[in-house]
């Protein structure tokens, strides 16, 4: 049961941004620089200025000796501790509920709150390392069968490891950034060699991005699965864009490159552990049982709804066309943490897991086109009769993700883009 307690501030029916949930991210005026910050309802609060009141006084924070919230990103926050980071988030859900000490303090408001649609979005953390997984089973059958056909599906170790590659952190964008459609090497089945062309099976993939936070492992450590959650300072919706027909000629033998490089867009608030708490379900007993580094004592996912809709140039309005769900996982964040430290890596603050395609059981709950349209089979079709194998420019791609409802509805805002046409051929000439 969640803690009973009200804003004064306005929150609208529906919000993500309830006061049960206080996600954390980055946000600026127009006239000013990013500071870290909170948000309920349509109100943004600033973090570096309330700090610098002296409301974040309570018995672990007032002893750090330095400001925390004086740069603009989240890095230094993130790199504290569960206890630091539930108590800064307690300290606000107090500042900002009915009779608290600010409630009337209009002078302090007007320093610490600015109007949702008076700021910017940025990135919420400076991205040490980007880390992407593949451990939604429903995924990586429906891909397997694509692939192998359903009697070879899944690969031998996929149910022994949760599989994954090392991605690109310097294309990580934050939502609402235009997504140029890229160029690269392709080959046809029925091509005797490739051509150099414009990536012509554009996807997206629905996915989690986990936050790592806390002090950073020792190299030749691993991280224990049972205590890994401790390094997870929190969860944003990511979309993992995806250059299909690039992919397939490049990926072997070393996998995935320039197919997934060259951009992934995250939701602008980090939403905590302690906000998704009341929503965690258990996950599903795994078979074979894991190896006793990946053996947790609870295995266990959160029930967070997630969605997917387009708009076209046609037809802006957005569409929604997909519903899935965190809980569609197999392997679980604690499992990638320690199966990606196992080897002794140096896990940092500030870098990002994604969890792989998040897929449902039924179609409509398949987690990117390639898997919707089965390889470009059957198509999308939309309301208004405008069809899609892959993703054409001018598309716009949103998804959104929340748990619960009401007034203990904990969202986190959107994960969009547009896609913008690619660079004219005439570029590349020398």
């Amino acid at each position: 049961m969640q803690q009973e307690i009200q804003a004064f501030l306005l929150v609208p029916k529906d919000s993500d941004f309830t006061i049960k949930n206080i996600p954390f991210g980055v946000a600026s005026k127009a006239d000013g620089l990013p500071f870290p910050a909170t948000i309920i309802g349509d109100s943004v609060i600033n973090l570096a200025k309330l700090e610098e009141l002296g409301y974040f006084n309570g018995p672990l924070f007032s002893t750090l000796g330095s400001k925390v919230f004086d740069n603009g990103n989240l890095n230094k926050f993130v790199s504290l501790s569960r206890p630091y980071w539930k108590e800064v988030r307690s300290q606000i859900q107090s500042l900002f509920s009915t009779g608290s000490q600010l409630e009337n303090n209009k002078e302090v408001l007007a320093q610490v709150i600015t109007p949702v649609q008076d700021t910017k979005n940025h990135l919420p953390i400076t991205i040490g390392e980007y880390t992407d997984f593949y451990s939604s089973k429903n995924h990586a059958f429906n891909m397997g069968s694509i692939i192998r056909g359903p009697d070879n599906a899944m690969q031998p170790n996929w149910y022994h490891l949760p599989v994954g590659y090392h991605g690109r952190r310097s294309s990580i964008v934050v939502d609402g950034t235009d997504i140029r459609r890229p160029w690269g090497q392709v080959k046809a089945p029925t091509a005797e060699k490739p051509s150099f062309t414009k990536c012509k099976r554009l996807d997206y993939e629905l996915e989690i991005g986990a936050v790592i936070g806390g002090a950073p492992n020792n190299l030749g450590e691993p991280i224990r699965v049972n205590q890994a959650e401790d390094r997870v300072f929190g969860f944003v919706i990511l979309n993992d864009w995806s250059a299909r027909d690039v992919q397939v000629w490049e990926y072997v033998p070393l996998g995935p490159f320039g197919a997934k490089n060259f951009a992934s867009t995250i939701s602008p608030w980090i939403v905590t552990i302690e906000a998704l708490e009341p929503f965690r379900i258990q996950l599903p007993e795994q078979d074979p049982e894991p190896f006793v580094y990946l053996k947790e004592k609870n295995h266990t996912s959160f029930d967070i709804n997630l969605e997917v809709l387009i708009g076209t140039e046609k037809t802006p309005e957005l569409e929604h066309f997909t519903t899935s769900n965190f809980k569609y996982m197999y392997w679980s964040v604690n499992q990638q943490i320690a199966h990606h430290s196992v080897t002794g890596c140096n896990i940092q603050p500030g870098d990002l897991f994604g969890s792989g395609t998040i897929s449902g059981t039924t179609k409509d709950g398949r987690g990117c086109l390639m898997e919707y349209t089965w390889n470009g089979k059957e198509p999308l079709v939309l309301k208004s009769g405008e069809q899609r194998l892959f993703l054409e420019d001018g598309d716009v791609l949103e998804m959104r993700g929340f748990a619960g409802e009401g007034e203990n509805r904990v969202g986190f805002g959107r994960c969009k883009g547009k896609i913008l046409p690619a660079l004219d051929e005439n570029y590349f000439q020398q």
